[in-house]
């Protein structure tokens, strides 16, 4: 029996707890809040982030670093992006240098304008990765319904690796080796997922949300190419799979912000209340900065990140982007 930590309490974390207990995996989850642990522990919920969803009794939960990864075969990093450096801090050396890692959060650091892989390559270069994306709402894989995600890493036998430790009848990894474009993908689909969100909240219509999704595919793409990802990879899982589903789905949080906003709310109050992250907030930030170092022209997340940052109003951002010059597809 595989035994995987789970770093992050979440409802992507607790999800995928559900699916490695499904696949034959042991999974043990480990949770910053000594309330949310106490609740998986004892009453084999998480009332908190996911709701009404029953765990198996054989998962356990602490706020233990060491106690966390004490004896397992790898570790699933599931804490949002902008806490990637911190959580890595607080396990320090309880965290074997050579244990391997699979990275699940979809973000770009702000600051050093790094991916996940990145930012771990430069904190623990001897430690094993590997990242997970793809279209997968928590709630449903908690649910057991059928998901596919992709699971990528440059070694082929790690991300088998990890594919065996995950993969059921209801939850189908793919695998790939192209790690930067896996993870573009998966960062950059929440910031389109709000400007969608904003289109629906305007009641724009469908043919509007049908021309930003593919706009936004072919920025994502561009982003990647500078970056030197495949430009096959977003057209999969992890890149159109992720981006119709963030940009669609009733589940999504950055699309429900979105909506928020476009229906009027100002950031501040679309925001309160959430227990959940939302990624694409950061990520809309760091991803602008990280395609003006790279001179790659990205107007739609440009759009996002002044309509969020630089609290620029919808209406004249919208004109702006619909009087771009005309150009070839």
């Amino acid at each position: 029996m595989t035994r995987l930590a789970i770093i992050g309490a979440g409802a992507w974390g607790t999800a995928l707890a559900l699916v490695a207990r499904r696949a034959g995996s042991d999974a043990a989850i480990w949770a910053r809040s000594a309330a949310v642990a106490e609740a998986l522990r004892d009453r084999r919920e998480n009332p908190a982030y996911l709701p009404g969803i029953a765990l198996d009794r054989v998962i356990a939960a602490t706020t233990d670093p060491a106690t966390a990864v004490t004896g397992v075969d790898a570790a699933l990093i599931v804490v949002p992006a902008q806490f990637m450096r911190e959580t890595l801090a607080g396990f320090g050396a309880v965290l074997p240098s050579a244990l391997p890692l699979l990275l699940c959060a979809k973000g770009i650091e702000t600051g050093s304008l790094k991916t996940m892989a990145e930012l771990v390559a430069e904190l623990r270069p001897q430690t094993p990765l590997a990242v997970l994306s793809g279209p997968s709402f928590a709630a449903e894989v908690a649910c057991d319904l059928p998901t596919a995600v992709v699971i990528a890493s440059r070694d082929p036998s790690l991300a088998r690796f990890f594919a065996g430790a995950l993969g059921n009848p209801r939850f189908r990894p793919y695998l790939s080796e192209d790690v930067i474009g896996v993870e573009l993908g998966g960062a950059v689909k929440n910031v389109l997922a709000i400007a969608c969100g904003v289109l629906d909240g305007l009641k724009l219509g469908d043919n509007a949300r049908a021309a930003l999704i593919t706009r936004g595919l072919a920025e994502m793409t561009r982003l990647g190419a500078a970056k030197g990802a495949r430009p096959q990879t977003f057209g999969g899982l992890s890149g159109l799979g992720d981006l119709v589903l963030t940009c669609s789905g009733g589940l999504s949080r950055n699309h429900a912000l979105g909506v928020a906003l476009g229906r009027g709310a100002s950031l501040d109050a679309a925001l309160a209340g959430r227990r959940s992250v939302v990624e694409g907030v950061a990520s809309a930030a760091s991803i602008a900065a990280l395609a003006a170092q790279l001179g790659v022209e990205m107007p739609i997340v440009d759009a996002v990140d002044a309509v969020l940052h630089r609290r620029t109003a919808i209406g004249p951002t919208i004109e702006t982007l619909l009087a771009r010059p005309r150009r070839s597809e």
